[in-house]
This record gives C-alpha cells, sequence and structure tokens, in this order.
C-alpha cells in the first residue's frame, strides 16, 4: 500500500503564521453576542443605583409598565425566587466574610452602579426610555471609600456583617519550613545592615475590553441557550446551576467571538442572571447588552492595593529578609476569585530571588465601590511592581547599579530547578541570558553614559532608565494544589480530536479564546502532530454543548495546559491508529512507525496516511476484530507544576522637571516564553501587554468623588493609550523550554503587563532621584511629577539620593 496523503515538510510549530480568525474578524463576518437576532426577542435595560450605599424603601413600577414597547419590569423581590447569586469560588480562609451577592438587589444598595430593577421591552430605545420612568426611593447611607479607612469599623459597608474585613492571609517561610525567620533577618540588619521600608499604592483599574459585556437567553427550548460575551462558558453554566436549581444538563452557553476580556469577563455577572431571571419569567428570548459607560461602572475593576514593604539586606546588597504586609480593597462584594487575587502574589513577590527569610501578609477590606477580581496579570503584576521598586531602592542605598544588585541576588541558570523560599519550584530559567540580550539591544551602557552627561549638565529635561526583571507564575493548576487553597475549581483542561472520513480534522478545546489566536496556535500544534496540513485543522470552542468539558481561558493557561491536553489526543489518536496501520500493512503493530502523517513498516517501503486510515474507519470494511472503528480520541491534562515565564525589561524616560511631562525613550524587552508556537501571535500579545502595564504607570486609574461616584466614567476621563501615545518597542526572546508539558512552552498573556509597570516607574524615580525622590505614585500624570519635583525642593538637583524614609501626604496623593 502506498501514501497517498503528502504534506510539507517544513514544521508548524515555530512558523509565523497568520491568524486563521482574522478573515472572519476584519471583514465582518463573525457574530458578536450583541448581532444575535432571535424571533420574538426583547431587550432589557437596568436600572442602577446611583449611590454607593443605601437603603431601597420602595420602587415604583407603574409609569415605567405603562411607556411604550414594555413588556414587564423587575425588581430584585420579584426575581427573588429564580434570580439566583454571584458567588465567590475562593474563600481564602475559613472565617472569611463574605457578603450575599445578589443579581438584582432587594432593599441595600452597596456601590453605585448596582441594579435595582429590570426594563424589558421591544426594543433596546424602548428599554432604556423605560427605565427611566422608574421611581426608586433611597435612603442614603454614609459610605466607605477608603481601605485604610475602612479598616477602623467606623463607617461599614454592609452593616449586617459587622465588620469591612472580610479575610487575613499569611505565608510565612519559617511556619512552612522553606525558609529563615523573616523578623530576626530585619533585626539583625538593623543593627549591622541594611533595611529599606517603603509603602506603595497599586491604584484601581478597570478592565477596558473592546466588546462591551453582552447577554442573549433562549428558554424556549427543551435547553435554555445562552450567549454570553465571557471568557468562561463552563464554568458560567456551572455557577447558574448551582445557584438557580436549573440542571446543568438544560443550561447550554454559548461564547461566540470575544472582542477581549483581561480578565474582565472572567466573572459571572449580575447582568447574566438578571437576564436569564426575566427571560424565564416572559418565556421570551432576551438581550441585554451594556453601554461603555455601564461598563466602565459596573463591570469588576482591578489591583487596588496598599503594599507595606521591608526588606533587609547586608551593606553589599545581599537581601537577607523580605516582609509584605498587603491592604487589599475587593470593593462591596466578594468576586469570584477576587478574594484570592492578592493571594497569588504571595509566591511572586520573591520573584527571581534568592531570598533566605520572608513572610506575606494580606488583609482583605470591603469597601461601598465596585468589586475587584483578576485584571491581565491577577496578583503577579501587583507582586512584580513592588519587588522590583524595592530591588531599585536597595541599589540606590548601596550605591550600585540596579542591573548589579539583581545579578547578585538571583537564581543562576546552573541552579535550575530551584525552590523558593515561597515554595514554588520553577523548573527552567536563564536570567542572565534574557539581561544580557535586553543590554545589548537597549545599549544600556550608551544610555547611562547619556543620563551622565545630562545630569553634570543640568539640563531641565533628565533621563532616567528602568529596570524590572520578573517572573510569573502561570498555567493555573495543579488541581490538588489548588485544593489545598481552597479553590473552587481544577486546574485542568480538556480537549478531544475527531478524525473525519474526508481526512480533515477537528479539535475541540475546552479553552475559551477571546482574542489569543488560538484557532491558529492549536491548527499547528496538531499538524506537526499528526502530519496533516495546517488547512486541514478546524478548532471548535466556547459552546458547552460542542465542548462539554472544559475550564476556559485566563491566567495564560490555555497553551500550557489547555494545549498540552490537545497534544495528548493527538498522541492518542496516533496509537489508536497503530494497530489499524498494522492489520492493514499486514505487518508486526510494533514495527509501525509514525512519521509526518504516515504509518510505515520498519525496514520497508510500505506505508499508509493518517487520512486513508480516517476513511477506513469511516467504511470499517476491513477492520481488525475487537477494534471499535474510531480513531477519534480525547485526553484531560492536569499538570504537576505552574509554568514560570520570566524576562528582563529595560525603559528609558524622559522628564521634564519644569513642567513634570515625562515621555519614554526607548523600551527593550527580552522574555523567555519557552518553545513559541507562533512568532507572529506572541509579538502581538507582548505588544498588547507593554501596553497595558505602561498604562497603568502612566495614564490608567479609577477615581471616585467623596460620595462613591466614578468620575472617570467615561474614556474622556479614564484615560487609555492610543498607538499615537507609545512608541515602537523592541522586543526578543531567548527560549528556555519548560519541563512542565511536552511542548516546552510558557504563559505568555500576561508578561508584558506583569513587567513593565515598574520598568516605567523605576525610569521616572531614576531621573528624579538626584532630588531626593523615591517615589511617585501611579498613574504618574504631569502634575504628580510636578508635584513631586515641587515637594523635593528647587535647590536639591544635583544632590546624593536621600536614604530618608517615605512619608504620605494624603492632598497631593504622592509618595516622597
Amino acid at each position: 500500500m502506498t501514501v497517498t496523503d503528502e504534506r510539507p515538510a517544513t514544521k508548524e510549530v515555530g512558523s509565523r503564521r497568520t491568524r486563521k480568525e482574522d478573515q472572519r474578524l476584519i471583514t465582518g463576518r463573525t457574530r458578536w453576542t450583541d448581532n444575535i437576532q432571535l424571533p420574538g426577542m426583547l431587550h432589557l435595560a437596568m436600572v442602577r443605583s446611583p449611590f454607593a450605599h443605601a437603603k431601597v424603601l420602595s420602587v415604583d413600577t407603574a409609569a415605567a409598565k405603562g411607556a411604550p414597547g414594555v413588556m414587564g419590569v423587575f425588581t430584585g423581590a420579584d426575581l427573588a425566587e429564580t434570580q439566583g447569586a454571584n458567588i465567590n469560588a475562593w474563600p481564602i480562609t475559613a472565617d472569611q466574610v463574605t457578603p450575599t451577592h445578589l443579581p438584582v438587589v432587594v432593599d441595600h444598595v452597596a456601590c453605585a452602579g448596582e441594579i435595582v430593577a429590570v426594563v424589558a421591552a421591544r426594543s433596546a430605545a424602548a428599554a432604556r426610555d423605560a427605565a427611566e420612568l422608574v421611581d426608586v426611593d433611597y435612603e442614603e447611607l454614609p459610605a466607605v471609600l477608603d481601605m485604610k479607612e475602612a479598616l477602623t469599623d467606623a463607617v461599614l459597608a454592609h452593616p449586617d456583617l459587622g465588620t469591612n474585613k472580610s479575610a487575613f492571609w499569611t505565608l510565612d517561610s519559617a511556619e512552612a519550613g522553606t525558609g529563615a525567620d523573616v523578623d530576626e533577618a530585619i533585626a539583625k540588619a538593623r543593627e549591622d545592615g541594611i533595611v529599606i521600608e517603603r509603602e506603595y499604592r497599586q491604584q484601581r483599574l478597570i478592565p477596558a475590553f473592546m466588546e462591551p459585556r453582552s447577554t442573549v437567553v433562549d428558554p424556549t427550548g427543551e435547553q435554555i441557550v445562552i450567549w454570553s460575551a465571557t471568557q468562561v462558558p463552563h464554568i458560567l453554566r456551572f455557577c447558574i446551576a448551582a445557584t438557580t436549581g436549573i440542571p446543568e444538563s438544560k443550561i447550554r452557553v454559548i461564547a461566540p467571538d470575544v472582542g477581549g476580556g483581561f480578565g474582565g469577563k472572567l466573572q459571572t455577572t449580575p447582568e447574566e442572571f438578571a437576564t436569564l431571571a426575566v427571560a424565564r419569567k416572559l418565556g421570551k428570548p432576551v438581550k441585554y447588552t451594556e453601554t461603555r459607560s455601564e461598563s466602565l461602572l459596573s463591570g469588576h475593576h482591578g489591583r487596588d492595593q496598599w503594599q507595606r514593604l521591608t526588606l533587609s539586606a547586608e551593606k553589599d546588597g545581599t537581601v537577607t529578609g523580605f516582609k509584605v504586609e498587603l491592604l487589599a480593597d475587593l470593593g462591596a462584594y466578594v468576586a469570584i476569585v477576587g478574594g484570592g487575587v492578592p493571594v497569588l502574589g504571595a509566591w511572586m513577590f520573591n520573584s527571581i530571588y534568592k531570598f533566605p527569610a520572608y513572610r506575606f501578609t494580606v488583609q482583605t477590606i470591603l469597601t461601598n465601590k465596585p468589586w475587584v477580581d483578576a485584571y491581565r496579570g491577577a496578583g503577579r503584576p501587583e507582586a512584580t511592581f513592588g519587588i522590583e521598586r524595592m530591588m531599585d531602592e536597595l541599589a540606590a542605598e548601596v550605591g550600585v547599579d540596579p542591573l548589579a544588585i539583581r545579578e547578585k541576588n538571583w537564581i543562576t541558570h546552573e541552579e535550575f530547578p530551584f525552590t523558593t523560599v515561597a515554595g514554588m519550584t520553577y523548573d527552567s530559567g536563564n536570567y542572565e541570558a534574557a539581561t544580557a540580550r535586553a543590554t545589548e539591544l537597549f545599549d544600556y551602557d550608551g544610555m547611562r553614559a547619556e543620563q551622565r552627561r545630562r545630569r553634570e549638565s543640568g539640563d531641565p529635561v533628565q533621563l532616567g532608565i528602568g529596570v524590572s526583571t520578573f517572573t510569573e507564575m502561570c498555567g493555573l493548576a495543579p488541581s490538588r494544589i489548588l485544593g489545598q487553597l481552597n479553590y473552587g475549581a481544577g486546574g485542568w483542561e480538556h480537549a478531544s480530536i475527531r478524525m473525519l472520513a474526508t481526512g480533515k480534522v477537528e479539535v475541540i478545546t475546552g479553552t475559551s479564546p477571546h482574542g489569543q489566536g488560538h484557532e491558529t496556535a492549536w491548527s499547528q500544534i496538531v499538524a506537526d502532530r499528526l502530519g496533516i496540513p495546517f488547512e486541514d485543522v478546524e478548532v471548535l470552542h466556547g459552546d458547552t454543548q460542542i465542548a462539554p468539558r472544559g475550564l476556559d481561558t485566563y491566567g495564560s493557561r490555555s497553551l500550557v495546559v489547555g494545549g498540552e491536553a490537545v497534544v495528548r489526543a493527538a498522541d492518542k489518536v496516533i496509537e489508536k491508529a497503530k494497530p489499524v496501520a498494522a492489520h492493514l500493512l499486514e505487518a508486526d503493530v510494533a514495527d509501525i512507525e509514525f512519521t509526518d502523517g504516515t504509518f510505515g513498516v520498519r525496514g520497508t517501503d510500505k506505508g499508509i496516511g493518517i487520512a486513508d486510515l480516517a476513511l477506513a474507519a469511516f467504511a470499517a470494511h476491513n477492520w481488525p476484530d475487537g477494534l471499535e472503528p474510531s480513531l477519534d480520541a480525547e485526553a484531560t491534562f492536569d499538570p504537576d507544576n505552574f509554568s514560570f515565564p520570566h524576562g528582563t525589561h529595560l525603559c528609558a524616560m524622559e522628564v521634564d522637571t519644569e513642567t513634570g511631562a515625562t515621555r519614554m525613550r526607548k523600551y527593550v524587552c527580552v522574555d523567555d516564553v519557552g518553545v513559541i508556537v507562533n512568532p507572529l501571535i506572541v509579538e502581538g500579545q507582548v505588544h498588547g501587554g507593554l501596553v497595558q502595564g505602561i498604562a497603568q504607570a502612566l495614564w490608567e486609574g479609577a477615581e471616585f468623588d467623596d460620595n462613591g461616584t466614578l468620575v472617570t466614567g467615561s474614556f474622556v476621563d479614564y484615560t487609555l493609550p492610543t498607538a499615537a501615545d507609545t512608541i515602537s518597542f523592541v522586543t526578543d526572546h531567548t527560549t528556555s523550554p519548560s519541563t512542565t508539558n511536552t511542548l516546552g512552552t510558557k504563559g505568555v498573556g500576561e508578561a508584558g503587563t506583569i513587567a513593565s509597570t515598574p520598568a516605567v516607574v523605576n525610569a521616572i524615580v531614576d531621573a528624579l532621584r538626584p532630588r531626593g525622590i523615591h517615589d511617585v505614585e501611579m498613574p504618574c500624570t504631569p502634575e504628580r511629577v510636578w508635584r513631586a519635583i515641587r515637594s523635593a525642593g528647587a535647590d536639591s538637583a544635583g544632590a546624593a539620593p536621600s536614604a530618608a524614609q517615605p512619608h504620605f501626604d494624603e492632598s497631593e496623593g504622592d509618595v516622597q
């Protein structure tokens, strides 16, 4: 028998394939949730509280019910038995205080933007008009907005709970047996070493994804069908079933093409539950699509921490201990994984360094602001910011270059695998190689020379150079460890492969992309594994009916966990096909070899292609006895460890000391994300991540007035960068293959965001350090930079770096 199918010799993994998805996306031939139109479909509008904290005394819906086109108006009381509830899937302690989070409130509003009524009408415009006619009588209550004030419990976000403190969680290296006592290390350093104490602010951010959230529910069939712009269709189905009593088998969730998420669509949202409840009440399909203002106001927010950090070191800069004390604002409710987001930083504040003693504590706090949950990086950007700012402070104290202090303390490539003071085992890495390549591309020595010339000449525009070396844990897993942390789900992922009779292949993945390029990357993996053309692979996802098992997409887990499940399913296909090939080729199974899509007999020219075997399975005319006529296979992969990408980022910022204006001069990053499946996709992920991290450093921040009203509730006030605000980045990579999966891949989706924020802030502070300035609170707007310069004193230019400890000026919002 001769081979009938051929494929190019060039391997797909590593190729710069343009994305399969883009053709339909850029030509408008896709279908977003808001595009869906169903017969008899109604539209919803939400009536939202203007108050951050209030009792709901009454809701008068009479006028709204009489408005043109209105088919129903529903309060929280009307939906009480059917609306379900938003759940917290990660209670970080047994005694965590967790307020009940109803989709439509009944009698108490805990933050502005909460839903108090829902209007259903024949058109979206009619629904919005009628929503304005709903008359709600509120009794406004005192609101707690500042998390430090919330600690006092003087004003309660939820009076019935009796406290604003949600949970206190700690990781101590001495107690865990992974390191020494940090208090002893700090005490010793106070006597004969260096102790640096700083407090940093991680401002609140808003995941401003491209496509606003949207939900369509059709209750008219045997199953309830829910279309949602979500990152987590499988988790959404589970949560609905768990809280409404609807059997999971009667719920089908579809995530069509989704326009971005960044963690902001990781929720099961009040709007999804409310839309479902109204659809069931009316027995008709209904749709809700939020406005951009609603998205900024009522979607979950990210970050929002105070970090009190204490680092001890020997006089030569060798770190001896690191203590982290966090205060984290959860907002009004504990979101689905919101309580655990700060905890994720516990294993990353030590970063790439060999710290002998370490303690991490976090107090989570409830306030009357929108709830906080995962935002690109989720806990890891906050940790990287803290430690990289502190390493720069240590370098300044010792009087050495920031790169030198990092090299003195980092894990060398010969030491991998390395178990850290936080108990994580890093499987692979080479910080030296990434840093060497970054400094070469950056012209580090040349930049430092220019910096010296500007300082010596008294140039009003000073040059600052920022360093950020990072690692992160991604590929959320393993399930056993997550279970020990009381996390509500596992870390596994599922995939299946269908071999079609025509030689084509369907890949079904439990991951649910929202811009990452899974269809392209998964096709490349399968094309190489099965030896078939890239074009012959179809990837299906985001529909719980088609892909019934999965844990979806977040935390840079898709490739390292979901991609590995695809690999293992493909390998099972090959193993299932070998005895069939042996039968058809009249050979012993032990003599069958598989290479580039062909099953051959060792030592002969006999062979059969995998596509021919798929057709043989379809016909089953000459099939081995005892084997089912199918080559299809599925696999579930639960990794033994996380994935640990790393990199070195260098940033040059020009700071006008007369106006406070800043300008990015150059940005270089060299990331190690293991084996790269598609360099083009990786570059896109890195560029997007860089812009988000830089935006936190320079522009973005959710601000509230004294009443709890969001004053950055539109893109006029909440500053998102455009291409005109950024520069061309220089990116490159080194490769240390991961040992946690057969592909050798590591996560990439969050890397740019994690590393870039401290690189930018370090650069700004580096430019101003001769004036005694240790920090500028983010976002580092021209006004804040100018205020920092003014506060430091005009006569301090050229002075030696000050060792004074920081103080906080509440009126200016800056750390000096």
